[in-house]
């Protein structure tokens, strides 16, 4: 009822406000409700924090209690299984202890049995050391006999014949000497005379040049004053009278004629002079360069004794370079045969080390046995002894029976060989059958089972016939095996 009241009031007041009041009324009204609502929210959602921050504690809370009894229980279960693997652990260490042991005493007798055997190897390797070294210091020695010997004979000829070149080079040098100054005083004189002649020759020239100027000179200045005195009285002879100008000029040009005409004559003298000057140049050039050629003549003799002295000094060098050659290619050698014998050394102690590697890997059989018997009769042992001991007629059968000792070397080794070639046939037969073998357990695998892959294809339970799984046994499966180890991994293992 208030409600309704409050409705009829705002009605009434909104019946008697302005279209304005009335929207500002509404407005203000909606706000109001807007904030009431926003209030609300606010309270909603802090309270539903609240709460949700009080579950989070709780379950924390139980979390712990749940992990602390969790803990227990594990701790309880984890030691009993901790104590059962400790005795298993326990147990298995005794064991394995128990096998070191054995192992170690195993160990133990075959390192006594290898450090015997090392022992008579390392004697037997001294020996053949001993010998081979004897053998070697022989040889040396007849080799530096040899090279000290041919050491002597290239010094002494090396040192007579650079005795001879160094006197006849000394004796080149005095001749060349001699020749150059003799060139030179030649040339000296030579150059003295022409120098002399051209300074006559050049004085005559200049002093009468200078005699004939000298007349000219005296000539033209008469010539100029009385030409001088000409024009004096023509210029008064033209300030007395008019008339006789043509007169004058014509005589004045006749006689300028003359005078050109003695000038011209004395230019010709002068240039015939200067011709004769040029000739006499002419000649001293000749002369200088004949004499120039005379000194190019004995340059070229000059150069070709010197070539020769170089061309000596060069066959003098290249006779020393070749004797260091040959100096060199020995020493080279030397210590190539050096190092080839050492190579060998080192081939022979690898080759040692590898038999005594072997020699562990051997049968008791192999150990008594160690070569195949012969399958020759007497007969021909004695006759193959017989050729033997024959003196060898031919290079090949005496470099063979320089090897002859390795004859026993060559035996064991051929046998390795082929035991080595049956083990590898022996080998392919055994894979060759595995492999049969795995294709006959797959189909039987395959005819056992059931399934959608195996229903696709041909299934032995569902033929009629059945073929036979059994495989009949070769000749060489049939035959009794023995597990061989290869001395050739061993060897690379080891190595």
């Amino acid at each position: 009822m208030p409600k309704k009241g409050a409705k009829t009031g705002g009605a009434g007041k909104q019946a008697g406000m302005t279209e304005e009041e009335r929207l500002l009324y509404m407005q203000q009204r909606a706000q109001a409700e807007d904030e009431m609502a926003k209030r609300k929210e606010d309270m909603l959602t802090q309270f539903l924090k609240d709460k949700l921050q009080k579950e989070e504690r709780n379950s924390a809370v139980n979390l712990h209690k749940l992990t602390q009894q969790w803990r227990a229980v594990l701790r309880q279960t984890r030691a009993a299984e901790l104590r059962s693997d400790i005795a298993v652990l326990s147990q298995t260490f005794e064991r394995v202890l128990d096998r070191k042991d054995s192992v170690i005493k195993c160990l133990v007798c075959d390192l006594s049995e290898a450090e015997q055997q090392s022992a008579q190897a390392l004697r037997s390797h001294l020996e053949c050391v001993d010998c081979l070294l004897a053998l070697q210091k022989g040889r040396l020695a007849s080799l530096e006999q040899q090279w000290n010997s041919g050491l002597e004979g290239l010094s002494y000829e090396f040192n007579s014949e650079r005795e001879q070149i160094l006197s006849q080079h000394q004796q080149e040098c005095t001749y060349l000497e001699d020749v150059t100054f003799a060139m030179e005083q030649f040339y000296i004189e030579v150059d003295g005379e022409a120098r002399q002649d051209y300074q006559s020759t050049r004085d005559d020239i200049k002093n009468r040049n200078i005699e004939e100027k000298h007349a000219l000179r005296i000539q033209l200045e008469g010539t100029v004053e009385g030409l001088w005195r000409q024009f004096q009285q023509a210029l008064r002879s033209y300030n007395e009278a008019t008339e006789d100008r043509h007169i004058a000029f014509e005589s004045l040009r006749t006689r300028d004629q003359r005078s050109a005409q003695e000038i011209d004559t004395q230019m010709r003298r002068l240039q015939k002079m200067q011709d004769s000057i040029s000739a006499l140049r002419s000649r001293l050039n000749s002369s200088q360069r004949e004499s120039e050629g005379a000194a190019r003549g004995l340059r070229a003799a000059r150069e070709e004794v010197t070539l020769q002295a170089r061309q000596l000094k060069a066959q003098l060098s290249r006779a020393r370079a070749a004797e260091r050659n040959q100096l060199t290619n020995l020493t080279i050698h030397s210590n190539a045969a050096a190092k080839n014998l050492q190579g060998i050394i080192t081939k022979g102690e690898r080759l040692l080390r590898l038999a005594e590697m072997c020699r562990k890997l051997e049968t008791e059989h192999e150990k008594v046995l160690p070569f195949y018997t012969s399958s020759l009769t007497a007969e021909e042992e004695s006759q193959l002894k017989a050729n033997a001991m024959e003196p060898p007629s031919e290079e090949l059968a005496q470099a063979m029976l320089d090897y002859s000792v390795l004859e026993r070397f060559w035996q064991r080794y051929n046998k390795v060989l082929l035991e080595h070639l049956c083990l590898e046939r022996e080998r392919g037969a055994l894979t060759q059958e595995n492999q049969q073998l795995r294709i006959l357990l797959r189909q039987y695998l395959d005819g056992i089972s059931v399934s959608d892959e195996i229903l696709r294809h041909r299934n032995p339970l569902l033929m009629v016939s059945r073929p036979t799984l059994a495989v009949q046994p070769t000749a060489d499966a049939q035959r009794k095996r023995h597990t061989v180890i290869e001395a050739a991994h061993v060897v690379q293992r080891t190595l």
